[in-house]
């Protein structure tokens, strides 16, 4: 048997960059979305690390991982808002047997069914811009179809949408 490497990792794990460890957006998620984005990590190696924009997670497995059911939709949002992850296909609620899961992207992972990432949390580039998109989304509730956009500018890179569906998605300014 060949000689174990000190630095070999183990079994599967999921790679995060220094870069994005370190970023602005990174350090302004909630203990929530760190929770959310690991599951969908968990789920991505489920796929054998495929997959990425088809990643279903369904509310009960991340109420098993350990979230509590009314955090997982505002941590959602954060982890979008800050450009963490994009929801492909969103899931549908129902009392009964037709529930849609949503389905995740991670935007920091490359492999077969996403060769490039898009890694849009670089585009968050102060610490303030940060905590207010994240504290936003996290205040952000479902609106009615009828419910009107409006515009909230964070510092001088980023501008906030709240759009129909209640969630918050960011627009660079040109």
């Amino acid at each position: 048997m060949g000689k174990r490497r000190n630095n070999q990792i183990d079994g599967q794990f999921s790679a995060r960059t220094i870069e994005m460890l370190a970023s602005p957006a990174w350090r302004a998620l909630s203990l929530s979305a760190h929770r959310v984005f690991d599951r969908i990590c968990i789920e991505l190696a489920h796929h054998g690390g495929n997959d990425n924009g088809r990643l279903p997670v369904t509310y009960d497995q991340f109420m098993e991982y350990g979230i509590d059911r009314q955090a997982i939709a505002p941590a959602i949002r954060e982890l979008e808002a800050l450009g963490f992850v994009e929801i492909t296909q969103r899931g549908k609620p129902s009392a009964g047997e037709f529930r849609w899961p949503n389905y995740f992207r991670l935007t920091c992972v490359n492999c077969k069914s996403s060769p490039s990432p898009s890694h849009e949390w670089r585009n968050v580039r102060t610490e303030e811009a940060a905590a207010q998109l994240a504290r936003l989304a996290r205040m952000a509730k479902n609106k009615s179809p009828g419910w009107k956009t409006h515009t909230v500018t964070v510092g001088k890179t980023h501008t906030v949408e709240d759009n129909s569906q209640g969630g918050v998605s960011t627009l660079l300014s040109q």
